[in-house]
């Protein structure tokens, strides 16, 4: 497994040129979606339909729990929690990592201020078309901002982890200047 961490890590790094375009366009509808989830630690049953209800939802994909770039990104989205919040937006994080992978990094890495999915079968990830081409055993980092209707709004898809909190963020701020 540390081996694989580090192969990630290294294609993380080297592929980190530039955003690309997600599979699902501004305007498709997001596949719901039901499953395992942990927040500080605690395992429930999340549902995209549910949270969408509350306002918009930010889902982003990311490879792998407690590899370098994954936790930069959950670290800064769990420092800028109560800015998507302040939007009436929640975060929800999907991985192929186990359960009980995630419930640890829910309260070690994210903090406990959002919560992180469990995607093992890839079930979700081929959904939003975010399994990752040369490593496919892997989330690809991808990005959306999905509308309480259940229309994406916004994507973004870059391996590169450090911009993904601030473009979800001015994509949930735009989309709530104009409705």
């Amino acid at each position: 497994m540390h081996r694989k961490l580090i192969a990630l890590a290294a294609l993380c790094f080297a592929a980190a040129a530039g955003p690309a375009r997600a599979s699902l366009d501004i305007g498709d509808a997001a596949p719901n979606f039901t499953t395992p989830a942990a927040l500080d630690g605690n395992v429930f049953q999340y549902s995209l339909g549910e949270a969408l209800k509350k306002g918009p939802v930010v889902l982003y994909f990311f490879p792998a729990a407690f590899s370098v770039g994954c936790s930069a990104e959950a670290h800064e989205f769990a420092e800028n929690i109560d800015k998507f919040a302040a939007l009436g937006a929640t975060v929800i994080g999907v991985s192929g990592d186990d359960i009980q992978t995630l419930g640890k990094f829910s309260k070690q890495t994210c903090q406990g201020k959002f919560p992180v999915a469990s995607d093992e079968k890839q079930m979700i990830m081929k959904e939003y078309d975010a399994v990752m081409m040369l490593m496919p055993q892997f989330a690809n980092r991808v990005s959306y901002v999905i509308a309480p209707g259940g229309k994406v709004i916004y994507t973004y898809q870059s391996l590169n982890p450090s911009r993904h909190v601030e473009k979800t963020l001015a994509a949930v701020r735009d989309w709530l200047d104009r409705h």
